[in-house]
């Protein structure tokens, strides 16, 4: 395959932004030590950097494409890719305002973190222009493996070890089922581009060959999502590695897996037949397990995890529908909630490191803004008022099953959603619980007020306001997710 020697530089800008910079970073942090503290500013500037040249690239043709043959190309600019990439810097400044304090806090090396947080969201903004399986694959395993080294960055700390162990474990395995499924596609096209892919399905008869290969693509991203069964690797993980980290992995990474998911769904669209009811039933497994297994929850950070495994379930619903515009407004709006939710626990993690739950009861007599912040962000989870972003969001969701002719799947999403009114609800009542038995002298006066870095309460009163906005002006959401409506 040849390509001609021009190359869109405005179209690759936001990924090579962000490769430039998180290089820049790492030799801040070598040349100038004493410059460490710059470090989470420079990494915001990076991210913000990349998603202004994402706007400038987007603002002069909404669509482009580059490194084209004939018909296809292998990096593509078009409304998915704009509204994935500006979530994924969006996503990256709030991680870096969370991780500011802990970094130096837990005496993690700051540049190191840095570059391999900006390596990996440089391996994301590729994904979600990849529109062939290399790029795709390479895409993928770029956002993986700074992922992995970040969630063992504390090197003094045996439970990260083993984190980063159970994630590589699975990680391995996961690729292996990936590349045999993408090869035993090009096998079966004659193609890598997702173009030819999709014309060289339609073309042909259906082929055994090529369903297996699309069900065993589907499953190395089913891992990137946490998706049932491939979830047993996200407890551990998001547990042992730093707070932000959990937080990254949570949203970013996710939402990286599923912009993966969706590209390769759609390329295979002739034989939707045969993965649609693996999705439907990845989507029942996941939802199910994952709020089953938070009641049993006695850790927030696992909690957490447990809860986003679940709402990875939500997010593929629509895409057994298929309805990847709804799959996305959903992915918008679980990354706002969920951001706010780990930025709460980066906050009591930093005086409560244990981070049981336990440690959260009467939390608002410590921190009565940050207590409030954290119940608001449960019940958008819940997707109960006055978390109306979640409700929206849910009910987005239901619409797409019920329109799409799948409504017993959003029957079964319905009662997992009242599952999971549960320990959400369990966990937000905690945080006002003032029985005698919990009272501790002084608890409440200005000494014993819990105190929150500036940087995370920054973050925590944006994701707060974004998800107010969103809640009142959906639309705002909405209107710019691509295809929606």
């Amino acid at each position: 395959m040849s390509y001609p020697e021009s190359i869109d530089y405005a179209a690759i800008a936001p990924p090579v932004v962000c490769a430039l910079g998180a290089s820049g970073v790492l030799l801040t942090d070598l040349i100038a030590p004493r410059a460490r503290r710059l470090l989470p500013a420079l990494a915001a500037g990076v991210l913000l950097g990349a998603l202004g040249a994402l706007a400038a690239a987007a603002a002069a043709a909404p669509t482009r494409g580059t490194f084209c043959s004939t018909r296809f190309c292998s990096y593509a600019v078009d409304p998915f890719t704009i509204f994935l990439q500006a979530l994924f810097c969006l996503a990256g400044v709030v991680i870096v305002l969370l991780s500011a304090a802990s970094v130096e806090a837990e005496h993690v090396p700051a540049g190191e973190f840095y570059f391999l947080l900006l390596t990996s969201l440089a391996g994301m903004l590729t994904l979600a222009a990849a529109r062939d399986l290399l790029v795709l694959l390479l895409a993928l395993e770029v956002v993986t493996l700074p992922a992995l080294i970040l969630v063992g960055l504390r090197r003094t700390d045996p439970r990260a070890a083993e984190a980063a162990l159970t994630f590589f474990l699975i990680s391995v395995l996961a690729t292996a089922i990936t590349v045999y499924g993408m090869s035993l596609l090009y096998g079966v096209t004659g193609s890598v581009q997702l173009g030819g892919i999709l014309d060289a399905l339609r073309r042909a008869p259906h082929q055994p060959v090529a369903a297996l290969a699309v069900v065993l693509a589907i499953a190395g991203f089913a891992f990137k999502v946490a998706a049932v069964p491939f979830h047993a690797w996200a407890p551990d993980t998001y547990q042992g590695a730093p707070v932000p980290v959990a937080a990254f992995l949570s949203v970013a990474s996710k939402a990286a897996g599923f912009a993966g998911l969706i590209l390769l769904l759609a390329a295979c669209a002739p034989y939707a037949p045969s993965w649609r009811p693996v999705i439907a039933v990845l989507a029942v497994a996941t939802m199910t397990v994952g709020n089953v297994a938070a009641l049993r929850q006695r850790h927030v950070v696992r909690l957490l995890a447990w809860s986003s495994i679940a709402q990875a379930g939500y997010i593929l619903v629509p895409l057994a529908v298929p309805d990847p515009a709804a799959a996305l407004a959903y992915l918008g709006a679980y990354a706002v909630m969920n951001l706010g939710a780990f930025g709460c626990a980066v906050a009591v993690a930093g005086r409560r490191p244990r981070s049981a739950v336990a440690d959260y009861r009467g939390l608002f007599a410590d921190a009565p803004a940050l207590a409030l912040a954290l119940a608001f962000f449960l019940t958008c989870l819940a997707g109960l008022p006055p978390g109306i972003v979640g409700l929206v969001a849910k009910v987005v969701v239901f619409r797409s099953a019920v329109d799409g002719g799948m409504s017993w799947l959003a029957v079964v999403m319905a009662v997992n959603t009242v599952i999971a009114l549960y320990y959400y609800a369990r966990l937000a009542a905690s945080l006002f619980d003032t029985s005698p038995d919990q009272a501790e002298p002084g608890r409440g006066d200005a000494t014993h007020l819990l105190p929150v870095p500036a940087p995370v309460a920054a973050a925590v009163a944006i994701t707060a306001a974004v998800a107010v906005v969103l809640g009142f002006w959906p639309q705002a959401l909405l209107g710019v997710v691509p295809g929606f409506g």
